[in-house]
């Protein structure tokens, strides 16, 4: 084998790794980016509506609704915006939002019961294009604390009384998403994980508790002696001075630049490896007939 031969072997190799480092890394999907949506707690389109203690950590808004029933037995923790600019704007990004995370791919599809199941990350949907949650789900982020979950759903997600969301090694509240088509049930004391945007409308029954968002676009979210925290993912916003100007990562555009920053980062090791070798092949000995100490 020559030396030519050689170092086009080791070359070839460098660059399929680095590909194959470049692909690996894309096939994690990003998180979704909500905007200004994301110090939200709860977010609807039409009414809030609530019975019972409930608290709330985190914004609170609606547009282009304005009234909100039962709040004389909610605590929460946050601004409270009814048909303001700052809760329009919550709604517009909310809307990017959902759309960014209907249209994320690639989708593997699942059975409709999650119910005793265990996820890792990645974008999954349905053949039936529901989701129903009976007994306990475990998303499993097998040590990545950036693992991002995405489920999409063309109509409904509703969970059982009692079922919960677990999240294990390392996953957080923060990188899981539901998106929902038309609407989104937990029924009683269920313990829900995750940012749920539904088309319509989002309802919590008695008891049941999420560490997230329930973010509806056009409906209303309905509340019954609920506890939900998005405090975990975004402080709220000081009700004194809302802010209108905020955007996280993440999204589209970190997926777009994301393959072509992978394949220069390729190119340049490609080149830097051929260097190396170019160099290490001038610098070996060679005889006073030009071979070098292996007579080549």
């Amino acid at each position: 084998m020559t030396r030519a031969t050689k170092l086009f072997g080791i070359i070839a190799l460098t660059a399929s790794l680095a590909i194959v480092m470049a692909t690996t890394a894309l096939a994690a999907p990003t998180s979704v980016g909500l905007g200004t949506a994301k110090s939200f707690a709860v977010l609807a389109g039409e009414t809030i509506t609530n019975t019972g203690p409930t608290k709330i950590t985190g914004d609170i808004g609606l547009h282009p609704g304005s009234a909100v029933t039962g709040f004389a037995s909610v605590t929460y923790v946050g601004a409270l915006h009814l048909a303001d600019a700052a809760a329009l704007q919550a709604k517009n990004d909310l809307v990017t939002a959902y759309n960014d995370a209907a249209g994320r791919t690639p989708v593997t599809t699942v059975a409709t019961e999650l119910g005793g199941t265990v996820v890792k990350a990645g974008i999954y949907n349905s053949a039936a294009g529901t989701f129903g949650v009976t007994g306990a789900l475990t998303l499993d982020a097998e040590g990545d604390s950036s693992a991002v979950f995405i489920f999409q759903m063309a109509s409904t997600l509703i969970t059982a009384p009692g079922s919960s969301v677990a999240l294990i090694n390392g996953a957080s509240a923060c990188n899981v998403f539901w998106q929902v088509g038309s609407s989104a049930t937990l029924d009683t004391t269920t313990s829900f994980k995750g940012t749920i945007m539904a088309l319509t409308s989002i309802a919590l029954k008695t008891g049941a508790t999420l560490e997230g968002r329930a973010l509806a676009r056009n409906g209303a979210v309905t509340l019954d002696t609920n506890v939900i925290t998005s405090a975990g993912c975004a402080p709220p916003t000081a009700p004194s001075v809302p802010n209108t100007s905020l955007r996280d990562g993440g999204g589209p555009l970190a997926l777009s630049l994301a393959l072509p920053l992978s394949l220069i980062l390729a190119g340049a090791l490609v080149v830097m490896v051929s260097t190396a070798l170019f160099k290490m092949a001038r610098l070996a000995p060679r005889d006073g007939r030009g071979r070098d100490s292996q007579g080549r």
